[in-house]
């Protein structure tokens, strides 16, 4: 259609002063609601719009269909005006170069964000913030659209970008919420899928494109824009599950963790085939970890993010599931599924720092936002990453919702909180020098532990059944204890501590291990200090520390034998399991995140038999409950024999709620002992219940014939013995049986 280029008198009255203009077309007009949409201009109204590139624009009544009139273009190309008698709830008609397009104008709907989020935002204690900032599909004054909000404070101008406009920042800018820093704008007729960003003026005058903080779905890497979801829309059938998650989490329960990296677990065609989607994770994962035997999977962080060799541990899209794997439907039918085959599931998530990329979080708004201002506080030096200002009130709010987002919208059931010590130790991996001291002159960091201490009181209070595990490294007291009682607050603490100790034994030659005896001792002088996960995770198994196989001393027959007596000093030694995937058979190479894991490697017996090892121990650890009862109480362990330094046996009972014992030895040397006297607390006949040595596992198949009988013959402080035969580097458990 032709422009109408002769506007009437009461149309040029209704034109925009030059200043309002030029700010619109260059992009910088603080306040683009105050002139764009209808507004009073004497005895009428004034329509204005700006649409650059448009040819022509009319405008209709959005109840009649009725035309009104069409709009002028006046000196400003692509501001179009016209002068109305009355207001009414209109539409526009728009005549682009390539076809019409007919859409509801978003300057002509009112405030957008109620006043109470505004103040739970502002005051850091907005606990949904996933359906409040973000990308939100909703229905206003009958008009479907999305509802754009985004916390940019310090910002000149914030407009919402994608192909809807042109990714044109003069298009679409927002109104700024001044009570709360949040720029709002709501685009009708968008749908879900929807790429788009956000186009900021920042502090600097500069022209930035920034992913959404808060999106709910992103483009694939190594595209960089967020997408409109909808996470509202899925059906849930895990009713049964969440009923009783609580129990499957509690310190008497058995706790057996698979972690995966979902990217490379397994490939379509191996190495060079596409990833898995969460669908097929779930006809594949979900089958293999129940007939594993093992209670729970935890994933790698699976939050957006933009460099695959990170492994998810720097994370952009804190409330979106990446799209490396499919929708964020998708990644909730695998937890559903996970559910409905008595799974629980764990999500990494890393509240202590994030990468430097220039679409994510990195002076978001031209100002230190979301880190510390000063690279003494903000910079990790290790990880070339941002950290989080955890002491800023809306930053404390953003991680604290990232946190019970996953909880509320995807039915996470724990959280395993990344690299704690990192954020607790202002000094964590720097120089004398090189960090600023807390208010009182010490190190720890204060707004760090009150955020720790807060999430899980708030995560305690919304969802009692969930849990929050810690990844700490040092000995910072009371990590487990509540908050109530001065500690964290967290469910479970990673032992790192008795990771590092029973892996420098088994490291060393059987020879020398009667030097390091106190490896495998010391571990249980602090067992109960702490409720404990023991774990042999991914960060065990890459940058030169070898496989866990690997690791193992002697030739291949040792190094199986090594391996099998290890794991089973694993699920016998008091505390919730965690095991890499990979380590389940006995993998030769590191983990690459790149390829997927050698399961070619299972046509090969030794193998096979380390993963039916496992599947084993993880069925006797659900059965037995002297096995999983005890792990954070000290009743529920007991040494026998911890001090036979010259043959490097141990022996120690795992008892049950009501003291019935199992019996634990180890030999970890690979010289066969026969008739070794062991004391029990009972005399009769006893079971050898799992032997690590057997034929089935890829040992030499020497043990104990099943049963034998136990004399009484006080030996170790108990009032009866057992004469045993320990098969070399092998673990055996016997229980006693009923009389």
């Amino acid at each position: 259609m032709e422009r109408k280029t002769q506007p009437n008198d009461r149309q040029a009255n209704a034109a925009l002063p030059r200043s309002d203009a030029e700010a619109l077309a260059n992009g910088r007009h603080p306040d683009p609601f105050a002139v764009l949409g209808m507004h009073a201009q004497g005895d009428g109204y004034a329509l204005r719009v700006y649409l650059p590139g448009a040819q022509g624009v009319e405008v209709l009544r959005r109840d009649s269909e009725r035309i009104e009139g069409q709009l002028s273009e006046l000196g400003t190309p692509g501001l179009f005006v016209i002068a109305l008698d009355e207001a009414f709830a209109y539409r526009l008609r728009i005549h682009w170069p390539g076809g019409v397009q007919e859409t509801e104008d978003p300057y002509s709907f009112g405030l957008l964000l109620g006043d109470i989020d505004l103040h739970l935002i502002g005051e850091g204690t907005h606990r949904d913030l996933g359906r409040c900032l973000g990308a939100q599909l909703m229905e206003i004054d009958g008009v479907a659209g999305v509802r754009f909000a985004v916390w940019a404070p310090n910002a000149r101008r914030v407009s919402v970008i994608g192909a809807f406009n042109g990714w044109d920042g003069r298009r679409h800018p927002m109104r700024l919420r001044h009570q709360a820093g949040v720029w709002e704008l709501f685009v009708p007729r968008l749908q879900p899928g929807e790429a788009y960003k956000y186009e900021l003026v920042n502090a600097q005058e500069q022209v930035v494109h920034k992913a959404d903080p808060v999106a709910l779905a992103s483009e694939l890497p190594p595209g960089t824009a967020s997408r409109v979801a909808d996470i509202e829309r899925f059906e849930w059938h895990d009713e049964a599950w969440l009923a009783r998650r609580g129990e499957t989490l509690a310190p008497d329960r058995p706790i057996a963790i698979y972690e995966v990296h979902a990217a490379s677990w397994r490939k379509h065609g191996g190495n060079e085939g596409e990833l898995y989607d969460w669908r097929e994770l779930a006809e594949q994962l979900i089958p293999y970890v129940s007939e594993m035997g093992f209670t729970h999977i935890e994933l790698l962080p699976i939050m957006e993010h933009p460099f695959g060799g990170s492994w998810g541990y720097q994370p952009l899209g804190l409330f979106a599931p990446t799209a490396r794997h499919g929708s964020p439907a998708d990644f909730a039918h695998f937890v559903d599924a996970c559910h409905r085959a008595g799974l629980g599931v764990i999500l990494d998530w890393v509240p202590a720092h994030f990468p430097t990329d220039a679409h994510g979080l990195a002076r978001f708004d031209g100002t230190a936002l979301y880190e510390y201002e000063h690279p003494y506080e903000g910079f990790h030096q290790d990880w070339n990453t941002y950290i989080y200002n955890l002491g800023r009130r809306e930053v404390h709010g953003f991680m604290l919702s990232s946190a019970l987002h996953w909880l509320r919208h995807y039915h996470i059931d724990a959280l395993r909180v990344d690299a704690v010590a990192s954020m607790i130790y202002r000094n964590y991996s720097r120089r004398d020098g090189e960090w600023i001291p807390n208010r009182f002159g010490g190190h720890e960091n204060l707004e760090a532990l009150d955020f720790l201490r807060h999430l899980n009181a708030v995560v305690a209070e919304e969802f009692p059944d969930a849990a929050v595990i810690a990844e700490e490294s040092t000995a910072w007291p009371d990590v487990t204890r509540p908050v109530a009682e001065g500690g964290l607050g967290f469910a479970y603490k990673w032992n790192l501590g008795w990771m590092h100790d029973t892996l420098c034994y088994m490291a060393e030659d059987p020879l020398y291990r009667c030097h390091g005896h106190h490896n495998m001792t010391f571990p249980q002088v602090y067992a109960y200090s702490e409720r404990f996960v023991l774990p042999i995770s991914h960060d065990e198994v890459v940058h030169g520390k070898r496989a866990l196989l690997d690791k193992m001393p002697g030739d291949e027959w040792q190094k199986f034998a090594n391996l099998r007596a290890y794991l089973a000093t694993l699920w016998t030694q008091p505390g919730k399991k965690l095991l890499f995937m990979g380590c389940e058979f006995g993998q030769w190479r590191e983990w690459d995140h790149d390829r997927e894991l050698d399961w070619w490697l299972l046509d090969e017996p030794r193998h096979a038999g380390v993963r039916l090892l496992v599947g084993d121990l993880n069925r006797l650890y659900r059965e037995l409950p002297g096995l999983h009862q005890g792990d954070c109480d000290p009743a529920g362990f007991v040494w026998v024999i911890g001090n036979d330094h010259a043959n490097s046996v141990f022996a120690w009972l795992r008892c049950d709620a009501r003291g019935a014992p199992l019996l634990v030895v180890a030999n970890m040397t690979p010289v066969p002992r026969h008739d070794y006297r062991v004391g029990v607390p009972r005399a009769g006949a006893w079971e050898e219940i799992i032997n690590s040595d057997a034929a089935c596992y890829g040992g030499s198949n020497l043990g104990n014939l099943g049963r034998l009988e136990a004399t009484e013959q006080p030996l170790h402080g108990q009032p009866a013995s057992l004469a045993l035969t320990l098969p070399p580097l092998a673990v055996i458990i016997l229980r006693p049986l009923a009389r």
